[in-house]
């Protein structure tokens, strides 16, 4: 019965470690008025036939908090690298000067910086809430072993060991929460 209660806990943490995972590539993403190379993350190219990232087919550098550099690694994917960019929802127009691909992160409006606080918040919310399924879940499966014999004392300290895992996440998200809310307004 114990592999049991140890299988439900090791889950539902490890379904929580996804989740700050996640939480922290999505933010990335969001873009904070500092040049970040990670906000080309979701951006794909053609390369010979197949759809590569972008960071396969150039090296990406941020020479200064205003700018990001994309160097190709052969001159024709300057063109197929430059469209992608402009077809993507990064929103900055790149610069293409036979060599290399500069983007100049422009910087945020205060109502811009508003929008982004509002998206972090509300991805800060849905990591919570699968959090929340995790520990629901687990609590589940001990409740369900406690029906099949699993004593009821190992049952409630399982629970509130889940408890305390889920408490442990649920303040991790919150600090990278007030961690990025405070990239994004800081000007």
């Amino acid at each position: 019965m114990d592999m049991d209660i140890t299988t439900i806990k090791k889950d539902a943490e490890q379904k929580m470690a996804s989740t700050l995972d996640f939480l922290e590539e999505t933010f990335g993403r969001i873009r904070a008025g500092r040049s970040n190379p990670r906000i080309l993350d979701g951006i794909w190219v053609e390369y010979y036939g197949d759809n590569v990232p972008l960071t396969n087919v150039s090296s990406v550098t941020t020479p200064d908090a205003k700018s990001i550099v994309i160097q190709p690694w052969e001159k024709n994917m300057l063109k197929v690298i430059e469209k992608a960019i402009i077809d993507s929802d990064v929103g900055i127009m790149p610069e293409n000067n036979g060599e290399v691909i500069r983007l100049g992160i422009p910087p945020l409006t205060e109502e811009r910086r508003k929008n982004l606080v509002k998206q972090t918040r509300q991805e800060t919310e849905d990591a919570k809430i699968s959090v929340r399924n995790a520990r629901r879940d687990a609590i589940d499966g001990i409740k369900k072993a406690v029906k099949d014999g699993l004593p009821e004392d190992a049952g409630k300290d399982a629970e509130a060991s889940i408890q305390k895992i889920h408490d442990k996440y649920i303040k991790l998200i919150d600090d990278k929460f007030v961690e990025k809310e405070k990239e994004i307004l800081t000007v």
